[in-house]
């Protein structure tokens, strides 16, 4: 044991950081999903392809920092190679632990603790670029000792108290060095930011270096804070409830409060993904969103409206000008998760930025009368125009449920980004204007797309985007849902349009589709849209008028693949007949056509098994009928979701990805196959069995046929989440 820890010890440090980014992306979901929550966690086993229900496809998230913890107290070596990795996702759940997060990442709240801290930060910095630079300095054949080392630090303290170094003297001061004084009342601190000092001291150490070795190569100092490390923050799993705060406290004493997101926000200059929550979108303040937004080619220059005249100097001690430096060497945020951030703070703060940024005028602005805009309108024509404010990293953007924001700031704000894959306007106030608007962009090419309920949208405008935009020519995943309350604004002649023109129906590429609530007919089904060979989620809801033969018809014969098929309040058979008549429909007329093995007999020899004419293993129902099915039929169950969903599981089915025991080659199991024979005691199968027994007492994250869209990895519909975006997923009947 002892030779294979020394073994392991004399790895070099790419290799234990290899294997650590192995570990974090054994948490990471599949490219190819199996539609199937994460269940069978503590099985052992390797899947050999996939799609794989079982063995399971990733690790959960407890076992991945589970891991990297471990391996961060094995050595100083597995500590360097795994804290990248353990800090790259944070994810907030408690409140105490955003404080924890607060005081690690950003220092804390308190004032005189962050000026000590960040005299002791300058200090150790100090200390490790001259301990750099004299290694340096011996690499290239000159001897070093205590001398070299006080004239290296008297030169650097030099160059950096000189006028274009903006560190303040106190701060060269070491610590303990500092006479004593009477606590007195001050305003706040005016130190400049860490990144800031560092590049700072490292600049003026290059710089003495340089001067005596023209050349030579100084390594920046270490930067001992993790928040350089982190690409991923949300707050999907962050909750206040059960803590018996009064109303009082949890008005005036919150713990996810715009400064505290801002001070966090800074020392993350590789952000790339965000995530809020109606929890704590009262914290989303107007410099928040500029933190947020205005990073990397934002604050470039490129793309930025005018504010001055065509020359301007910049004043050093600007607070702005300071956070614009440093945003520019932020990364572009990639994805923003706004799900369902609504509060008067959020909406004001949104709305304030994008007058400000994207408009190009402020609220005073509006507020002005006609007399002083006229008298301001001859000292515009000296102004440099450029082009509007654009967010070109962005990918991913997520407002599913932000019903506040007006079209006038909703629409901007989604055109300025002109590089989206994954939108989701779920339940917003999206206009026709604005649609048309994102249809004539030529650079948008929409892999992802969510208009559920858009209440404010027409059939027409729809109709338009879908069937005349480029940005719609690649989509892959499609939701037009609606329901009783705010049915499909299509028409059946705009949707025959759409299946028969559209180039996502064309083309054959959809691999999920919801027109739940849309007057989908037999005619259209059979005889105008065309084969859909990847689809594998369809969403057929709150249509009483389509026949259950027409729709079991259209899976056999045009889409085959289909694992999930929503039918909640649709079809006569389903929707309008007595609960016993319903019951035998569905087993008559969809589950044994499609689901069963065509019948073989032979007198010779074994038969061969055929496989079902279609995948269709998963059915979401009403809850009414879900009730009258009483414990299910053969290997079908019954899963209820954590709130007002439900569906209709086939238990014996999954994607099952493991070895073969047949010994004949010929029929033995390769990679990933959908078996439909699991034995009871199969692993998956009791897991199956288990949810059902739940009745409904499950995890937020255990559903199919998500309605919510998956920003933050760029999973889409197919994408499984938990916390309030899974409940939002596959929870809410609305």
């Amino acid at each position: 044991m002892a030779s294979e820890s020394s073994i392991v010890n004399q790895f070099p440090p790419e290799l234990l950081a290899v294997i650590c980014a192995h570990v974090y992306a054994a948490g990471l979901p599949p490219p190819t999903s199996s539609l199937d929550p994460l269940l069978c966690t503590d099985q052992p086993g390797i899947p050999t392809g996939l799609p794989s229900s079982f063995p399971a496809a990733y690790w959960p998230e407890a076992v991945v920092r589970n891991t990297l913890a471990s391996l961060c107290q094995v050595n100083k070596a597995w500590y360097e190679a795994a804290k990248p990795w353990l800090w790259r996702k944070i994810e907030i759940r408690l409140p105490r632990s955003w404080l924890a997060i607060v005081e690690e990442v950003a220092g804390g709240d308190d004032e005189d603790v962050s000026e000590e801290q960040a005299a002791f930060m300058v200090d150790q910095t100090l200390r490790n670029a001259e301990t750099a630079a004299l290694a340096a300095k011996t690499l290239i054949g000159e001897c070093s000792g205590d001398d070299d080392a006080f004239e290296l630090h008297d030169k650097v303290l030099e160059r950096l108290s000189g006028p274009d170094i903006s560190i303040p003297p106190e701060l060269l001061t070491p610590p303990a060095s500092r006479d004593p004084s009477p606590r007195r009342p001050r305003t706040k601190s005016k130190s400049p930011a860490r990144w800031k000092l560092m590049r700072s001291i490292s600049v003026a150490v290059q710089d003495v270096m340089e001067r005596a070795h023209p050349g030579i190569y100084v390594p920046p100092p270490h930067d001992p804070h993790p928040g350089r490390f982190v690409r991923h923050l949300d707050f999907n799993h962050f909750r206040t409830i059960g803590m018996r705060r009064s109303v009082e406290e949890g008005v005036n004493n919150r713990f996810v409060t715009g400064d505290r997101l801002v001070a966090v926000l800074k020392e993350l200059p590789n952000l790339l993904v965000f995530g809020a929550t109606e929890y704590m979108d009262g914290a989303l303040t107007f410099s928040v969103l500029k933190e947020l937004l205005l990073r990397g080619s934002a604050s470039r220059g490129r793309g930025r409206p005018s504010r001055g005249r065509d020359v301007v100097i910049p004043d050093p001690n600007d607070p702005e000008q300071e956070d614009l430096a440093r945003r520019r060497e932020c990364k572009d945020l990639e994805a923003v998760d706004l799900t369902g951030c609504v509060s008067g703070v959020f909406v004001s703060a949104l709305a304030q930025f994008v007058n400000t940024f994207l408009l190009g005028h402020s609220d005073s602005d509006s507020s002005d009368s006609e007399d002083e805009r006229e008298r301001r309108r001859p000292r515009s024509r000296n102004l440099v125009q450029e082009e509007s404010l654009t967010f070109p990293g962005m990918r991913r953007l997520g407002l599913r449920g932000v019903k506040s924001l007006q079209p006038h700031i909703l629409e901007p704000l989604v055109l300025a980004f002109p590089h989206l894959t994954h939108l989701d306007l779920s339940c917003t106030r999206i206009t026709p204007d604005g649609l048309a608007a994102l249809g004539a962009s030529s650079t948008v090419r929409l892999q992802s797309l969510a208009l559920e309920r858009c209440n404010w949208l027409t059939g027409e405008s729809i109709r338009n985007f879908l069937v005349e935009a480029p940005a719609t020519q690649d989509l892959r995943e499609l939701s037009l849902y609606g329901d009783w309350t705010f049915p499909s604004p299509l028409s059946e002649e705009q949707l025959r349009d759409i299946v028969e023109f559209a180039p996502c129906f064309k083309n054959g590429q959809l691999v999920y589709l919801d027109i739940s609530s849309a007057p989908v007919t037999r005619e259209i089904l059979h005889n105008v849209c065309a084969p859909q060979p990847r689809l594998r989620s369809l969403g057929l809801s709150h249509i009483r008028d389509l026949e259950l033969g027409a729709v079991a018809e259209f899976l056999r014969t045009k889409a085959n693949n289909v694992e999930i098929l929503t039918l909640v309040t649709s079809t006569p058979e389903l929707g309008v007949a007595s609960s016993r008549q319903a019951t035998i429909a569905l087993h008559t007329q969809l589950i044994r056509p499609l689901c069963t093995p065509p019948f073989s007999f032979s007198l010779t020899s074994k038969p061969k098994t055929e496989d079902p004419p279609t995948r269709l293993r998963i059915i979401e129902l009403a809850p009414p009928l879900l009730t009258s099915l009483g414990a299910g039929a053969g290997t079908w169950r019954i899963v209820r979701s954590k709130g007002g969903r439900g569906w209709y599981v086939d238990a014996a089915s999954g994607w099952v990805a493991q070895p073969s025991t047949d010994s004949n080659e010929a029929t033995a199991q390769k990679g990933s196959v959908l078996r439909r024979d699991l034995e009871s005691s199969h692993p998956w199968r009791m897991e199956l069995e288990s949810l059902a027994d739940a009745n409904g007492n499950v995890s937020s994250g255990v559903g199919w046929h998500a309605r919510k869209m998956e920003i933050l990895h760029g999973d889409g519909l197919l994408g499984r989440e938990a916390g309030l975006y899974g409940a939002v997923a596959f929870a809410y009947q609305g």
